[in-house]
């Protein structure tokens, strides 16, 4: 990176300046957002608001074991009921393909289809929505990465999300896989917020607690990366702080007993204001690296995020004291009138507390200390050239802090080194704590 040439402090202004002035631009692009059926039973009553819409044919793009498990029935007798003709392509995978959604293309063509129905998690979202725009614009999806990339209006679209953590119902961003070059690409565009969306708790009940676990810390990465990074603002605050009081109140309630309701409604509440949060403020290093890892060994995002937000936000803490403190008291860990620094660690001591109860590991297992370099300039290429981070990160500095996740077998072998006749230390090593952010 050329970036690397330029003297730390130099690059760290310039790069501060390029995203503010960014951001500038940015706050002014019109998002459109969908309309929200929210509660037991949303699936059921968007499938009979679509129904009424005059669509020639509607496509569901969703996976084969939601499709196995019944979870489609409200929904598609909905669509039955009010005389809406239907197709079903149900080979959605986890950070679906490129090739996998070529085939959907052809899927969706070969049976006269005209709109689309997104019926799953993150990646059956996202593979709808990259299936709408390169529908509309036939060109190869390498060529619909990036921003605005494609001339005429995408297919329409409407969402069912059936976990509570990318948010990608209300997001302007698609993100799927290149095996290819294994990495992922980006279609971004304000068109591809679909036109409405149902929060369905009934469709979540079934999932996982590790699922339930990945997911609901991938809302919190999502609210807290865009309320720490330099393109917040007063709305953008609002959403994620929201988000996070409502992740720390009924994640853990959600993951132990995920038949509650109540829990379940409000973590995919929580989603879709983190969702809306990022639209508008991005995210930063955590998403940078976690994308990296899902290229690279097919991690799930959430998965992937959970386990770097600890370590990015110990990283950033020195920047973003004021905003830790912040996000503390929205968790119910503090009052306001307490220090910054001592919110600021407690926020931190409890993102590192939340990820044990939910037996998120501290390592990626697939993780190969050869890779390591590569992915660390991939991710602040990543970072560095499109996200508003709060503070920039060396070549140095990101390998070693991915390396902490680095697992015992795939780290190299060291020389064991020889001992000295020395007394060990009585004087206990003192915890640092960041420090407070001056003028």
């Amino acid at each position: 990176m050329i970036l690397d040439f330029i003297p730390e402090a130099t690059r760290a202004a310039g790069l501060g300046a390029l995203m503010k002035g960014a951001g500038k631009v940015t706050r002014y692009i019109p998002i459109p957002q969908p309309t929200l059926l929210v509660g037991p039973g949303a699936s059921i009553r968007l499938g009979e608001a679509v129904a009424g819409f005059g669509h020639q044919k509607l496509l569901i793009v969703t996976d084969a074991i939601l499709a196995k498990m019944g979870l489609l029935k409200g929904l598609t007798e909905a669509l039955s009921a009010g005389g809406a003709e239907f197709v079903v392509f149900d080979e959605i995978t986890p950070d679906a393909p490129i090739p996998l959604i070529e085939r959907g293309i052809k899927f969706f063509k070969e049976h006269d289809c005209d709109a689309i129905v997104a019926f799953g998690g993150g990646s059956s979202i996202d593979a709808a929505k990259a299936m709408c725009m390169a529908i509309a614009n036939p060109k190869p999806l390498r060529k619909l990465a990036g921003y605005f990339k494609g001339r005429h209006n995408p297919v329409t679209l409407y969402a069912v999300p059936t976990t509570a953590g990318t948010g990608s119902e209300v997001t302007v961003a698609a993100v799927i896989s290149d095996p290819a070059r294994k990495d992922k690409i980006v279609v971004v565009d304000p068109r591809l917020v679909p036109r409405m969306a149902a929060l369905d708790p009934q469709l979540m009940t079934g999932l996982p607690p590790h699922i339930t676990a990945a997911t609901g810390i991938d809302a919190l990465t999502h609210a807290v990366e865009a309320f720490v990074g330099n393109w917040a603002t007063e709305y953008t605050d609002g959403l994620a702080l929201a988000a996070v009081g409502l992740i720390f109140g009924n994640l853990r309630t959600a993951y132990r007993d995920g038949k509650n309701l109540v829990a379940r409604e409000n973590m995919s509440l929580a989603s879709t204001y983190a969702g809306m949060a990022f639209t508008r403020a991005n995210v930063g290093y955590v998403h940078a690296i976690a994308h990296q890892f899902g290229g690279r060994y097919h991690t799930p995002h959430g998965l992937a995020n959970a386990i770097m937000l600890p370590l990015v936000l110990r990283f950033s803490a020195p920047a973003i004291i004021p905003r830790l403190a912040k996000l503390a008291v929205r968790a119910k860990l503090g009052e306001a009138y307490e220090r910054d620094d001592d919110l600021a660690e407690r926020f931190l001591d409890a993102i590192e507390q939340l990820n044990r109860d939910l037996a998120i590991p501290t390592q990626l297992a697939a993780l190969q200390e050869a890779d390591i370099p590569d992915i660390a300039h991939a991710a602040r290429l990543e970072a560095d050239t499109g996200y508003p981070v709060p503070r920039y990160m060396t070549q140095e500095q990101c390998e070693l802090l991915i390396r902490q996740v680095l697992p015992p077998a795939a780290a190299p072998a060291e020389k064991p080194a020889r001992k000295k006749a020395t007394a060990p230390s009585k004087t206990p090593a003192k915890k640092a704590a960041p420090r407070k952010k001056t003028a």
